[in-house]
């Protein structure tokens, strides 16, 4: 058996031209025949099993894979077509209004809430940007309540909410498209009655109903 390996690593040493084996790294208790390390390549071919020489050609194909004069090594990049890239004042922002909006909300919550901005920022009806959506105003107001009360400015991020926008910029998204949230019982009922016309309802989730 340590024979027909040997004439199987002698070969591939041949074909490939690229491998240099240390002796004393295998871990072979048998000494191998003198004659072994002798032979031609049309005697190792003709001493071999057509299996086995079929192997080193294919022992050559994955070491020239991942070899070459320059020592570079062949590698696919798996892309994330769903991710999200922002500059760092837009996610900033993000967190902040997340934050204000969510703060007391589980990762889910949060997630929500970001979601339904990055939405805007997709829908041609808002602004193209994570600032622009979250300053904007309508009719002289802002569309989000923490901004116009001031909360927006007065909170702490917390590391769960990075964690959930981080998240969303990876591509998670559970809000079905939607493009507004509200809190019914904090809203006015004028306000409310807005949504209820206008909008189409789609889940409620904490304490957040989400209209697309």
């Amino acid at each position: 058996m340590y024979k027909n390996c040997a004439l199987i690593l002698c070969l591939s040493m041949l074909i490939t031209g690229m491998c240099a084996v240390n002796a004393n790294e295998l871990n072979m208790n048998q000494e191998l025949s003198g004659g072994v390390l002798d032979m031609t390549l049309e005697e190792m071919q003709a001493e071999l099993k057509e299996e086995d020489i079929q192997e080193v050609y294919r022992f050559r194909e994955m070491m020239q894979s991942i070899s070459s004069p320059e020592r570079t090594v062949d590698y696919s990049v798996l892309v994330n077509e769903n991710a999200i890239y922002l500059d760092e004042e837009s996610i900033e922002i993000l967190c902040r209004i997340v934050e204000a909006e969510a703060g007391t909300e589980d990762e889910k919550g949060r997630i929500l809430v970001a979601n339904v901005v990055m939405n805007r920022v997709e829908s041609s009806r808002f602004p193209d940007t994570v600032k622009g959506v979250v300053f904007q105003k309508s009719g002289g107001l802002y569309q989000f309540s923490p901004v116009a009360n001031g909360r927006y400015y007065r909170v702490t991020v917390s590391e769960e909410t990075r964690k959930a926008v981080e998240k969303v910029l990876r591509g998670k998204d559970e809000s079905q498209g939607a493009l507004y949230f509200v809190n019914r019982y904090a809203a006015n009922t004028e306000y409310m009655n807005w949504f209820d016309r206008r909008c189409t309802s789609l889940f409620s989730y904490g304490r957040h109903e989400f209209f697309s």
